[in-house]
């Protein structure tokens, strides 16, 4: 396997991006031991890259760049809105020399019909991330779709839904981009969507069932890294647990209960046990 650890914004600040806060989370990935960070981008795109980027090689870090589309951006509703946001992300994630766009791309986090997603819907979605695939690939970024729970979206909650996508559209620099929280919710096991997805998927959100530390909740984490090596996985491992030590980050991501531990124990913490399930497998 060919594998880059990595944080997520989200492990250290809130959603909501600036300067200050981003250019702490990339400080502490780093001095935790990442590879990588996966820079969440803001919605208004108000993101200096050229001083991320600075920051970046000065702390000896790889990036990843997400977008979750917002209510407005909703791809059934709003379809050129969206794609106007998404190619926008792109040209952001290309300014900081990453090649890596991933993240809930498919639709509006929040936004419900009442019913499942129609196939008229299905197609919008799909002419959608098309047409992204082909502005990314003039840029030389992958394209990762990260499927979500049924309490957050209609439109795309399993591997399956994302590879459907995928072979519609027929554009090589789609991936997959899964998340155990997701997965722990929605897929039958951790095996099946990994060995199903093969070499489609190229970055994982490592979370917890609750968040919190990994090892500590519900996640069969030998079943995930089994399939892991069985497909020898060649992309990002990113840690996304949350601690309410972060002022707001209960608020933000709607975290009640109190956490165990700070962020950094949560960081480091995961981090080892990542390398030990590597290392077993």
């Amino acid at each position: 396997m060919k594998i880059k650890f990595g944080a997520s914004l989200l492990s250290w600040i809130t959603p909501n991006w600036t300067p200050e806060f981003g250019y702490y989370a990339i400080q502490k990935t780093a001095q935790s031991g990442f590879d990588l960070i996966e820079i969440l981008l803001p919605n208004n795109m108000d993101f200096d890259t050229k001083t991320v980027k600075k920051q970046l090689q000065e702390n000896g870090l790889d990036v990843a760049c997400s977008l979750n589309l917002p209510k407005e951006a909703h791809i059934p509703f709003y379809p050129k809105e969206a794609l106007a946001l998404i190619c926008k992300a792109l040209e952001k994630t290309a300014a900081v020399e990453s090649v890596f766009l991933g993240g809930v791309l498919h639709s509006g986090i929040g936004v419900f019909t009442g019913n499942p997603a129609t196939t008229q819907e299905k197609e919008i979605v799909t002419n959608v991330l098309g047409e992204a695939a082909i502005y990314a690939n003039k840029l030389g970024i992958t394209i990762g779709i990260e499927p979500i729970n049924r309490y957050e979206s209609y439109v795309c909650n399993t591997a399956k839904n994302v590879l459907e996508i995928i072979q519609n559209t027929n554009a090589a620099n789609l991936a997959v981009h899964l998340d155990t929280f997701h997965m722990n919710i929605e897929e039958n096991n951790f095996h099946d969507p990994i060995i199903a997805s093969n070499k489609k998927l190229k970055h994982l959100h490592i979370t917890e069932s609750h968040r919190g530390m990994l090892g500590e909740g519900t996640v069969n984490w030998d079943e995930l890294f089994k399939a892991l090596n069985q497909i020898d996985y060649e992309g990002n491992l990113v840690l996304e647990n949350f601690s309410s030590s972060i002022v707001g980050m209960q608020q933000a991501v709607s975290l009640w209960q109190k956490s165990p531990h700070d962020a950094e124990e949560l960081a480091i913490g995961s981090l080892n046990f990542m390398k030990q399930k590597i290392a077993e497998y």
